[in-house]
């Protein structure tokens, strides 16, 4: 993770503060802070991406990883707002997926970071084959 997003990195430093101050960081301002969400979804984004747990299709062009990663940065800013006890001002919904975009946009700019992410969840040797099922054998389904 801080190949990277160094751990002073503002994505770094914004999910610190969301997960160890969980109790409070919320409630320091009258709305929530739109810049820490986003960055927290970014650093997010890619944690999740980099356990591949729930990958389903491996990217292989930048914009199938940014597109990856954005939609994994949506899905930790519904999880952060579900979460708070404030609201955010009015577009601040839009605003924050933007900043987050941005935030993945940018880690992605460098082409060492990029090569590595398309690398790190590709098969090796021969791509995965489908059998065929034409010739599969069947069974008939036991209904009881």
């Amino acid at each position: 993770m801080d190949r990277f997003l160094a751990p002073h990195s503002p994505e770094a430093v914004a999910h610190f503060h969301v997960t160890e101050n969980s109790y409070s960081w919320d409630m320091e301002q009258a709305s929530l802070n739109e810049a820490v969400i986003a960055g927290c979804a970014a650093y997010q984004a890619l944690s999740r991406y980099l356990s591949g747990a729930d990958l389903v299709f491996v990217p292989s062009t930048r914009r199938e990883l940014e597109s990856t990663l954005r939609r994994y940065a949506y899905d930790a800013i519904h999880n952060i707002i579900a979460t708070a006890r404030t609201s955010l001002q009015p577009g601040g919904y839009s605003r924050t997926c933007h900043l987050s975009e941005d935030s993945i946009g940018n880690m992605l700019n460098n082409s060492d970071h990029l090569d590595a992410l398309l690398a790190l969840h590709t098969r090796s040797g021969t791509e995965h084959v489908v059998p065929d099922m034409e010739h599969s054998p069947s069974r008939p389904i036991k209904i009881n």
